[in-house]
């Protein structure tokens, strides 16, 4: 579930949970959907996926049924959704700052209560090369901060950070774009995350 950082590069069938597929060797369902937001209000589009909630599987979803959720989002709540001039205020509607309550939370506690472990994973950083993203660089670091007490607070809750997935000065890891992950990122994220399934799974 998510945005483009899940779904990018999925025409290629080598998006994140493409990859995570054909490494984990079992069934993964991909909900994710370029440009969705964690706060969406039009009801027609939103049911179509542009709101991460309404991406969850519907009432035909059993306790027990996902054994992981893997999920990202509130990016575009930040950088498309308040035009950085109202930034402090959407981020605390996201995640309150000791990780609480808010959309994110929110979201997660519902996905919990259906028994499935959950994994939030934050966003890629600007390689330093003139990223559309390079002044978010304070604000995805917050929300980082935020998702990990949100994690601390629930043993079968994970933040999965990727600020220093990208070596500074290194193009590679995002689309011509330098917002959205290449397929090298996609890779890349879907390594980090399979990781943690697996030590998790291991540990169990």
């Amino acid at each position: 579930m998510g945005d483009s950082l899940m779904a990018w590069n999925g025409i290629s069938q080598r998006a994140v949970s493409d990859v995570m597929e054909k490494r984990l060797q079992v069934e993964v369902t991909d909900r994710s959907l370029s440009a969705a937001r964690m706060i969406y209000r039009l009801p027609v589009s939103g049911a179509a996926g542009l709101s991460i909630p309404k991406q969850m599987p519907k009432g035909d979803w059993n306790a027990g049924d996902w054994n992981w959720v893997v999920l990202n989002g509130g990016g575009n709540d930040l950088w498309l959704g308040c035009g950085c001039t109202a930034c402090g205020r959407k981020m605390d509607r996201l995640a309150t700052r000791d990780g609480s309550s808010g959309a994110i939370p929110d979201l997660v506690n519902q996905l919990r209560s259906k028994g499935a472990k959950v994994i939030y994973t934050g966003y890629l950083r600007s390689p330093g090369l003139g990223s559309p993203i390079e002044y978010c660089k304070n604000e995805g670091e917050e929300l980082d901060r935020r998702a990990a007490r949100m994690a601390a607070r629930d043993e079968g809750v994970f933040f999965l950070s990727l600020a220093d997935l990208v070596p500074h000065g290194d193009r590679s890891y995002h689309a011509i774009d330098m917002v959205h992950p290449s397929v090298k990122g996609s890779d890349a994220i879907a390594t980090r995350i399979v990781n943690l399934i697996t030590e998790v799974t291991q540990a169990e």
